[in-house]
């Protein structure tokens, strides 16, 4: 039955009153619902996520027997749920959107000049091969009406990292991200990494650093990319 008075701003002890088929009322605390609501939601949400891993861990499974492991093994035993619950934080940033949720600020200092973040280390998945690469990221605006809390560069970086990625498209869709959100007078994101794909498989160059770039705005003004490649060296 759906309820007929719910007076959410009274003080506690607030109840919800239902009529029943029969006539008759039923209070129940909005507390306790809200408890129930969230208890329910929860085990729901670990109850798929269990489900996700058990499919995912198959598929492992599969994989590990065609290469003539031996699942037995103490070391194997549990290695199909290990790589399924590792493919899953790896890839955390497919669940949380179609884009990072950042907070911006108004500038009321009207700051003009760079703002810069260096050296942000990161890890993700190459999209060809599903072997990690890694490395740092240095990004940088200049701001109009909007600045980003200074924290808010990792958190970008990390969700478009989280998830089989290319470098390229990683360093693109940053700016990209910047550029839309801050609206700012321009944008320049570099992005060095290595990639065990290179190392580790193929041509096998240990060391070997891939750099990328992309600017926007502002930045495409050779002394404004020069202020950047400045800061970035000291």
């Amino acid at each position: 039955p759906a309820p007929i008075y719910s007076p959410a701003s009274l003080p506690p002890p607030v109840a919800e009153i239902t009529v029943t088929p029969r006539g008759r009322c039923r209070y129940t605390t909005i507390q306790n619902w809200s408890n129930n609501v969230y208890n329910l939601v929860t085990k729901r949400a670990v109850a798929d996520e269990d489900s996700r891993i058990g499919r995912i861990a198959g598929h492992v499974r599969g994989m590990l027997t065609e290469l003539g492991l031996d699942l037995a093994d103490d070391n194997l035993r549990e290695t199909d749920r290990r790589v399924a619950k590792m493919y899953l934080e790896m890839f955390h940033g497919l669940e949380e959107g179609a884009e990072p949720k950042v907070t911006t600020f108004p500038n009321d200092e009207h700051y003009s000049a760079m703002v810069m973040e260096k050296q942000i280390p990161f890890y993700s998945m190459c999209a060809h091969h599903l072997v990690p690469f890694y490395g740092h990221a240095h990004l940088a605006y200049i701001p109009n009406d909007h600045i980003l809390g200074l924290s808010k560069f990792a958190r970008i970086l990390e969700f478009y990292a989280k998830r089989p990625q290319l470098q390229e498209r990683l360093t693109e869709q940053v700016a990209n991200f910047l550029e839309t959100r801050l609206k700012p007078q321009g944008v320049m994101v570099v992005i060095e990494a290595r990639h065990l794909c290179v190392e580790m498989r193929g041509v096998k160059k240990p060391g070997a650093v891939t750099v990328t770039s992309a600017i926007r705005g502002i930045f495409h003004q050779k002394p404004v990319r020069e202020e950047f490649l400045d800061l970035l060296r000291h």
